[in-house]
């Protein structure tokens, strides 16, 4: 018998950290007999035709089959509508939906309303890092006993050989789509002074999810005269990542709010130095001593935490030591993937998912 379907929204191939992890963690469960279940993907705005598509996905799963909801749908479900399924759900957040940069306050609001009170009535809810625990106890209501911390996995790399000491420039990069809480046109306007250092920029993501960002970042360039010294790499094969992991000298990351910063732990895994904000989970995502951290929005702030690395080789290296030496211990996917099949036996304790999967 399935013990689980996981339900997303969307297309699960965009490249995301969200959908990332959902892939990651879907491809493991599969294992155990879990099946995925496609919803529409105007989440988290639903057009009423996609919510009465979704009631009609959901409402299909036999009754005692646990229904795993990403996120980005579940927040945005009716209360009165969630109180109808007929399985015990599981609700898996990477962050609440109402913290998105760039919503009106009415948006941000009603969002608030929607997602407590469909947490309200989740049997049990999986995050993705202590800092989303902590939100969900503190400013929704949520029972402490009732939620599961699954941290993203990390793959093992092989550690990144830079540029250092060929002449080259130094190559930063930032890895995320372009949205406007990534903060990239604030990440652009903190190189601005640090124009007469040798670097060069790449920023990898997709540019279409949020043109307002993309403007403003393109703005930026613009006003600052940068667009010859950073790249727009858009979205990047899991081999070109991999090689831009390889060639950076520095990671960067602009980002206003982290539920995790998936990106982040790939960058500790390869042993980059790291400068970035406190913004949510990020803060406790890289140790102090393998990056220099500064409060998300603060530009002047950002700047002069790039221009001390630029400038001191030396610290570079203190800090890509430890970066390297926190990577290697790093959860894997396998461990990840085993701690929300313990979630799910946890309210289907006959359910068999994942007792034994090895590394």
């Amino acid at each position: 018998m399935t013990p689980a379907v996981f339900a997303i929204p969307g297309d699960i191939d965009l490249p995301t950290g969200g959908y990332a992890y959902d892939r990651r963690v879907l491809a493991l469960l599969e294992r155990s007999g879990v099946r995925h279940l496609a919803l529409p993907g105007s989440f988290p705005l639903p057009t009423e035709a996609d919510l009465a598509e979704t009631a009609r996905l959901l409402r299909s799963v036999d009754a005692g089959i646990v229904l795993m909801i990403d996120g980005l749908a579940y927040g945005a479900l009716p209360a009165a509508f969630i109180d109808t399924l007929p399985s015990p759900v599981l609700a898996l957040l990477h962050h609440p939906l109402c913290l998105e940069t760039g919503l009106d306050e009415a948006r941000r609001r009603a969002l608030y309303v929607s997602e407590r009170a469909a947490l309200a009535r989740a049997r049990h809810v999986v995050v993705t890092s202590p800092t989303t625990a902590a939100t969900l106890v503190a400013d929704f209501a949520v029972p402490p006993a009732r939620i599961t911390i699954a941290v993203p996995g990390t793959d093992p790399a092989p550690r990144a050989r830079g540029t250092d000491g060929t002449g080259a420039p130094l190559q930063l990069l930032s890895v995320g789509s372009i949205v406007a809480r990534k903060a990239y046109d604030t990440l652009v306007r903190a190189l601005a002074p640090l124009r007469e250092r040798d670097w060069r920029l790449t920023i990898v993501g997709s540019a279409d999810r949020d043109p307002s960002a993309l403007a403003a970042l393109e703005a930026a360039l613009h006003d600052t005269g940068l667009d010859g010294r950073v790249a727009l790499y858009g979205p990047a094969s899991t081999r070109e990542l991999d090689d831009l992991y390889a060639a950076a000298d520095l990671f960067v990351m602009a980002s206003l709010y982290e539920g995790y910063g998936m990106v982040l732990a790939e960058a500790l895994a390869r042993g980059l130095p790291i400068v970035c904000t406190t913004g949510g989970a990020a803060a406790e995502t890289v140790p102090d001593t393998a990056g220099l951290k500064v409060p998300p929005g603060d530009e002047g702030a950002l700047s002069g935490a790039i221009g001390r690395a630029l400038d001191d080789a030396a610290l570079r290296r203190r800090l890509a030591e430890a970066a390297w030496g926190a990577g290697q211990g790093l959860p894997r996917w396998e461990d990840t993937a085993r701690i929300v099949a313990g979630a799910i036996r946890s309210i289907a304790p006959g359910a068999t998912v994942l007792k034994d999967i090895e590394p």
